[in-house]
């Protein structure tokens, strides 16, 4: 979408230090961080939120939970000690850019209930 900002980064038309990219995904550090490490994984195409998946999506969203969470939780040492995903979903879910992206949250010890 044009006037997505994580469209833009995806396509390298905004400014973001990626920590890690492959042909589907990209990853780079909330710029509001609530923990030490606080990373957005955001996938390259254009998702709304959870409510617009398609089927075709389920190979993405395995991608991400199977092989990009642990890999970016192993490199970032948090893997072992513990560590967040939260998909926040909507206006009432706290979702403030209108383009799907998961938190990875570690670095500390984590409170529950979140908020």
């Amino acid at each position: 979408m044009a006037d997505c900002i994580f469209c833009k980064i995806a396509n390298k038309e905004a400014d973001a230090k990626f920590i890690f990219e492959d042909e589907t995904v990209i990853a780079i550090r909330d710029l509001s961080p609530k923990a030490p490490e606080h990373i957005l994984i955001i996938p390259k195409k254009h998702i709304g939120s959870i409510n617009d998946f398609t089927d075709s999506d389920k190979d993405l969203m395995a991608h991400i939970m199977v092989d990009v969470i642990p890999k970016i939780a192993n490199d970032l040492k948090i893997d072992k000690s513990g560590f967040r995903v939260v998909i926040n979903t909507g206006e009432d879910g706290g979702q403030t850019v209108n383009h799907l992206h998961i938190h990875l949250l570690g670095g500390r010890s984590l409170t529950w209930p979140p908020g």
